[in-house]
């Protein structure tokens, strides 16, 4: 329950620690599961002193137990060990100090440990983190690599040796931290988050030599994944031959089997790419070589056609033919309009010669009454009746008789 107090009225320090103990005390035994970071068994002490440590995070608490105990684990469980403990928290008054008072450990085997990292595992695949999608190539070429690594281990050492060997100008900022134990996770992942900070950090390796189930624990830690998973660096993970593979592979954006082969896979081999680009630039020039010698052959034989060779050939050719159609041309006309000539006198005589004038110039009349008809038969006038008679160069009146 809460306590009523104020500036006037506060409360004693004892009574701050009584109270804190007794809230304590009605807390029941639970289960706890840690890592021990200290052990201490003083020769001839019924009590044996530890230290657990959560490994994910910066978090220990004191753990007390009596001697034996701790004696029915001793032979299997010792600093480094992950354990379980069933203990009811204590309070010791005197110097405000929390502790567990354990009544039964027990380690955590190795199987344990895997199927609980298979657990995670699904449920981390489940949420997509190791999906490939979101994986980001790496740059061809980085200019400066972030390396989180042990300090001058055998994993720091091969990475910058053979980065450096396949492309001396490569630079690296490197964070040693530890990389097993209960310290490693919390600094990995701060390392991890400071290099991807870092502007100019293009891609970052995760490295470590190998080792145990229990010594790569920190790298199949659910708090490193999801770190890494939120990077916008591309990340390396290189931890290693081992068959048991750890969670930080999968949802890396590239695995290397060992530091040696993400040195490999991140940096450009210098000779290679010099030979490649020898090889590519010989090829542009048989390319090139190939097309102006194509060109040439083909410039020549259209040279040596007759057309390009004397090319006013065609066109005396073609004027020659033109000379002799203009020529022929003038003939048939000529030949037409004489022809015409002939038909046009001919038709014009027959015309002339059939003409009701020339008949009249050879001294016959055209005898019409006064209506204009032309008399054709005696039958048709009567006598005395007055009748026009038109002769060649006028025309004259007649009068019918009897």
């Amino acid at each position: 329950m809460a306590v009523n107090t104020s500036p006037e009225s506060p409360l004693p320090v004892g009574e701050v620690s009584r109270l804190i103990g007794g809230w304590i005390d009605r807390l029941g035994a639970v289960w706890v599961e840690g890592q021990i970071t200290q052990l201490s068994r003083r020769p001839g002490a019924g009590v044996v002193f530890l230290t657990l440590r959560d490994p994910s995070h910066d978090i220990s608490v004191s753990v007390t137990c009596y001697r034996q105990v701790f004696d029915a684990v001793a032979d299997v469980v010792g600093e480094g060990a992950r354990v379980v403990v069933l203990a009811k928290p204590e309070w010791y008054a005197p110097r405000g100090q929390l502790s567990l008072r354990a009544a039964e450990i027990r380690p955590v085997g190795v199987g344990e440990l895997l199927a609980r990292l298979e657990q995670l595992k699904k449920s981390l695949a489940a949420e997509g983190l190791f999906a490939p999608e979101r994986k980001t190539a790496l740059p061809f070429l980085p200019q400066l690599i972030g390396l989180v690594c042990g300090r001058a281990s055998a994993a720091e050492r091969d990475v910058l040796e053979n980065a450096r060997h396949r492309w001396p100008a490569v630079r690296f900022e490197v964070r040693n931290v530890p990389v097993q134990g209960v310290h490693a996770v919390p600094q990995v992942v701060q390392a991890v988050k400071e290099l991807d900070a870092m502007d100019e950090v293009d891609v970052i390796i995760v490295a470590r030599g190998g080792g145990s189930v229990e010594d790569l624990l920190p790298f199949s830690d659910e708090q490193l994944v999801r770190a890494v998973a939120g990077c916008r660096t591309p990340v390396v993970s290189a931890i290693g031959h081992e068959p048991d593979t750890p969670l930080l592979d999968y949802v890396a954006d590239l695995r290397a089997s060992t530091p040696t082969d993400a040195a490999k896979k991140v940096v450009p081999d210098v000779g290679e790419e010099l030979e490649r680009v020898r090889m590519l630039r010989d090829r542009a020039r048989r390319c090139a070589a190939a097309f102006v010698e194509r060109e040439e052959r083909g410039l020549a034989h259209a040279l040596a056609r007759p057309a390009i060779q004397d090319p006013h050939r065609m066109l005396d050719e073609r004027a020659d033919h033109v000379l002799s159609l203009l020529e022929r041309g003038r003939r048939t006309l000529g030949h037409l309009l004489d022809r015409a000539d002939s038909e046009l006198t001919h038709t014009h005589a027959r015309v002339v010669a059939l003409s009701p004038a020339m008949t009249l110039r050879r001294g016959y009349a055209v005898l019409q009454r006064a209506d204009g008809h032309v008399v054709r038969d005696p039958a048709e006038v009567t006598a005395g009746e007055a009748l026009r008679a038109r002769v060649a160069d006028g025309e004259l009146t007649v009068k019918v008789d009897g």
